[in-house]
């Protein structure tokens, strides 16, 4: 299928643009980065279509813009609200798409879905009690940033739960990548420097949309991806 084709050049030139950051070549970070996430468009694009594809490729568009403002965030810290900006829409877009998948007639364990979601509400506070004294005039925008990627986590752990497998591990995984890599940046950037930061931040990233991509799909698609 056309939209494999996407999906494998992205695996490939992913691969690629990790291996250059691990040794050291984050200056080609501006040329290789942009295109990666188009990728993933494209081949969300040409799928056969599905009712919630519009939202994925919105989120993932989302992503892209801010993939781009935040390879100018050493220049002003303006770039890099606006990137927070772009993800945080990302992820409200993700949040919507995880709530309006078909739900398998499973009855969902209240209790486990309790117990996840005290585990959420800990990382959240957790990582709030770590970077709010450095955060200064941006511990507004971080704490509904966090808030917001806490219950991204949260629809998916529900989706765990509820839909079909094994779709749901593949958005899951792929929404906790996401927020692993959200938290390594924060703690590099607001607590303390990260060895291979770049590398790591965006081996999870891109791990974590890929992974959400091939869950919806699957979870909407019966023989594609």
């Amino acid at each position: 299928m056309k939209n494999t084709v996407f999906f494998k050049i992205y695996i490939a030139f992913s691969f690629i643009y990790l291996l250059l950051l691990y040794l050291g070549y984050e200056s080609l970070d501006c040329y290789l980065k942009p295109a990666l996430i188009p990728l993933l468009i494209v081949g969300v694009y040409f799928s056969k279509k599905f009712p919630t594809q519009n939202i994925l490729i919105t989120a993932l568009v989302f992503s892209w813009i801010g993939d781009v403002i935040l390879l100018f965030a050493d220049i002003a810290e303006i770039y890099f609200i606006l990137g927070l900006v772009s993800f945080l829409i990302a992820h409200i877009m993700y949040c919507i798409l995880f709530n309006r998948q078909i739900k398998e007639k499973v009855k969902k364990d209240a209790i486990i879905f309790i117990f996840g979601s005290l585990i959420i509400a800990c990382y959240l506070i957790g990582m709030l009690s770590v970077l709010l004294p450095a955060l200064g005039d941006l511990k507004i925008p971080v704490i509904i940033y966090a808030s917001v990627i806490s219950v991204m986590l949260l629809f998916a752990y529900n989706g765990l739960l509820i839909w079909k497998k094994p779709a749901n591990q593949y958005v899951f995984f792929g929404a906790l990548f996401f927020v692993v890599s959200d938290s390594i940046l924060a703690i590099n950037k607001f607590h303390m420097p990260i060895q291979k930061s770049s590398f790591i931040i965006m081996l999870t990233y891109l791990v974590a949309q890929y992974l959400i991509v091939k869950g919806i799909l699957k979870l909407n698609l019966k023989k594609e991806v």
